[in-house]
Formats: structure tokens, C-alpha cells, sequence
């Protein structure tokens, strides 16, 4: 599923640059340098343990990087706040759930639009004439995000409570939570587990949909080798916060340093 459009000269739209993370004595990131080209869908492998989510907190705001910088259209990260690298164009979706499980299906969705909202506390007490047409606007994006998702978050879904969803329409609302915050990219960490084989298919499908119908570029962290395979353009390959191989599926999954650290000889057989 090469990407025609993205070569080797092009500017990346993420770069980290022996980017390291500490946690006292340990090394849960070293000196990793990644490229992420606007419009790739790249997948990020590893054994548990190998600095994955690590690299998503990294990036996200959410741990402290120890050395080294992480760039994202040429400018850096470090120093900011999470809600700074979302209002930038970088959102993030989680291992686990995380969502306002009272709130409705379209609640969620409008709440997540927050970072770029104009109105103040004030323009909501008094009703004003600004706060009403940025709510008709929030509250339709947000509809339109989730039509991307068919009959799964739409109709009478849009008024369920969160916590009525089956988990797959959880994960799915999480990822239009992430739509909704408009980004340039989006990090999406084992979207598909906990998934039976057919909601696994549907996703898989979806997140081609994501970059070939809505621009994302898409950063993936995944276990399952279907999935990755299907999806990728390129695949990192990390072990112990290194990074130990490159490259599209075959050549990965192929490579003897990859096939002992983690995948076994039955990643070749899928």
C-alpha cells in the first residue's frame, strides 16, 4: 500500500530525533530516530515492553522526554502540553478506553472539539448569538465524523450513553473523538484489540479509509500481524527502546533480528 506521493526527499510530517526516555534506570526509549511522511500509514511493532506506547506518551505530552527532540512539521514538541500538541494537529487514541461514559455518543464527539473552540464561559451564560453558531458548527462536525462510521455511531446511537456501547462501538467512538479534534495525525494504539475477527476486518478497512478519505496520516501501534500487514506502508520494528528494523511488511517480517526478538516464525506463515 505504497504511497505515491511520499518519497524519500519529502520533509516528514513527524521526525523524532534520537529521541530517549528514562524512567530512573531504565531505558525505555534510546536514541530512537523515526520518520513519519505526511499521508503515511506507518505501524510500530515490538514485544511488550519494546518502548511503544512509550513513543505515543512521547509524543503526545504525556512523559517526559530525557534527550533528544521530537519534531512535528519541522517544529518541536518539547515543552508543551497536551492540550498544546492536540491544538497543533496531533491526536492520540489509548490500550484502553477512554471515554465520558455518561455522556452521549454525540456529547463525546462535541466535547473533544474543545481545543479549538473561540466561545468563553461567558458567551455560554449569556447564549449569545457567537456561542450558538459555534455549537451548531461543533455539533455538526461532529455528526459528520460520525457518519464516517455508518450505522455503527449514527441515528438513535447518537443519544445513547457511552457506557450502552458494545466495546467495539467504544473503540470506534474513541477513534471519531480523535477525528473530531481535526488533525493532521493521528496515533492509534492497538485499535483492534479485544476484537473478534469480523470487527477486526472492519477497522483494518477503516483505517485505510482514515488517510485515503480524510488526509490523516496515521501512526499505528498493533499486535496483530493481519492488521499491520493489510494497512502498512512501512513498519518500525522496536526492541528494548530501539529500533531494530525498517521497512515494508515482507522485508520486516523476514528479517532474522525481528523473527528472534518478537514474532517467531509465524509471522512469515500469515
Amino acid at each position: 500500500m505504497a504511497n505515491p506521493e511520499a518519497t524519500s526527499t519529502d520533509k516528514p510530517i513527524l521526525e523524532t530525533r534520537k529521541l530517549s526516555v528514562d524512567f530512573g534506570g531504565l531505558h525505555a526509549l534510546s536514541a530512537l530516530d523515526i520518520q513519519v511522511q505526511r499521508n503515511e500509514i506507518v505501524s510500530v511493532i515490538g514485544p511488550n515492553g519494546a518502548g511503544k506506547t512509550t513513543l505515543f506518551n512521547a509524543i503526545s505530552a504525556t512523559v517526559e522526554v530525557s534527550k533528544g527532540d521530537i519534531l512535528f512539521e519541522g517544529k518541536s514538541l518539547l515543552n508543551l502540553e497536551p492540550n498544546a500538541i492536540t491544538s497543533r494537529g496531533i491526536a492520540r487514541t489509548f490500550q484502553t478506553v477512554r471515554l465520558f461514559t455518561h455522556m452521549t455518543v454525540l456529547e463525546n464527539v462535541m466535547v473533544s472539539q474543545h481545543c479549538h473552540t473561540k466561545q468563553n464561559a461567558f458567551g455560554a451564560l449569556l447564549y449569545t448569538k457567537a456561542f450558538r453558531t459555534e455549537e451548531a458548527e461543533i455539533r455538526q462536525r461532529a455528526e459528520e465524523v460520525l457518519s464516517f462510521f455508518g450505522t455503527r455511531l449514527v441515528g438513535y446511537r447518537m443519544d445513547q450513553p457511552a457506557f450502552s456501547l458494545s466495546y467495539a462501538n467504544r473503540r470506534r467512538l474513541e477513534i471519531a473523538r480523535a477525528m473530531a479534534t481535526q488533525p493532521k495525525l493521528i496515533l492509534l494504539d492497538e485499535p483492534v484489540a479485544g476484537m473478534n475477527p469480523v470487527e477486526s476486518a472492519e477497522l483494518t478497512t477503516m483505517i485505510g479509509r482514515l488517510r485515503d478519505e480524510w488526509d490523516f496520516t496515521i501512526v499505528v501501534i498493533e499486535h496483530d500481524m493481519s492488521v499491520v500487514r493489510e494497512v502498512s506502508d512501512r513498519v518500525v520494528v522496536l526492541d528494548h527502546g530501539e529500533k531494530i528494523a525498517e521497512g515494508n511488511y515482507d522485508h520486516v517480517s523476514n528479517n532474522p533480528e525481528v523473527v528472534e526478538a518478537y514474532l517467531g516464525k509465524s509471522m512469515t506463515k500469515k
